[in-house]
């Protein structure tokens, strides 16, 4: 099964530079989507190859950017989140590509402009099933890993605004609980639920 996450980091910077030495900070909490990726892609002696990750820059300034980490073929990325954002603020120095097009900065790890409505667009273009993490959604269901492609959405520490929930409308949506759990968690336990069905 293919698994996809997008998350969506609200004040993360999708252009000029990023403070390494203060990524809760003064960069837009791009430490939550450097935990998120981590999460979803190392395994304690690997890289999941059935997984990606799509994080959303929307901070400014300038237009949203997305980067995609893609396990099967990622190189050259360490698992912890000083590395990760290194990434990310590689990427922040390019201009950002036209919405829709995907430009490889290296081996698994692309940039494209546009925002979580392009990404829903392109997974159901490719036959992703999609679910929003919420923890009002339905409760896990196993036969979700019948599924050829499996797509998850969530936010960063910022609840999705109106805007983003109009986009996921008609996307359903899948509980862990109803407190609220960070991203990285969330990820964690997806990975359990379906390693373990």
């Amino acid at each position: 099964m293919g698994r996809k996450f997008a998350i969506i980091g609200h004040r993360a910077p999708s252009s000029g530079k990023i403070n390494l030495n203060d990524l809760p900070g003064s960069s837009g909490r791009i430490d939550v989507l450097a935990r998120a990726v981590n999460t979803a892609l190392f395994l304690s002696h690997g890289i999941r190859e059935d997984t990606d990750i799509i994080l959303h820059l929307l901070g400014g300034p300038g237009p949203a950017r997305r980067i995609k980490f893609q396990g099967s073929i990622l190189r050259g990325i360490h698992s912890d989140e000083r590395a990760i954002a290194g990434q990310v603020a590689k990427a922040l120095k390019e201009p950002v590509p036209a919405i829709g097009q995907f430009v490889e900065i290296h081996s698994g790890f692309w940039h494209s402009g546009g925002g979580i409505e392009q990404t829903i667009r392109e997974w159901d273009r490719e036959g992703v099933r999609l679910f929003v993490l919420d923890n009002e959604g339905d409760s896990f269901n196993s036969e979700i890993h019948d599924l050829d492609s499996i797509g998850f959405i969530l936010s960063d520490d910022q609840p999705f605004t109106e805007s983003e929930l109009e986009s996921m409308e008609g996307i359903g949506s899948i509980s862990l609980g109803n407190r609220w759990l960070q991203g990285h968690v969330c990820i964690s336990i997806i990975h359990h639920l379906l390693d373990s069905i």
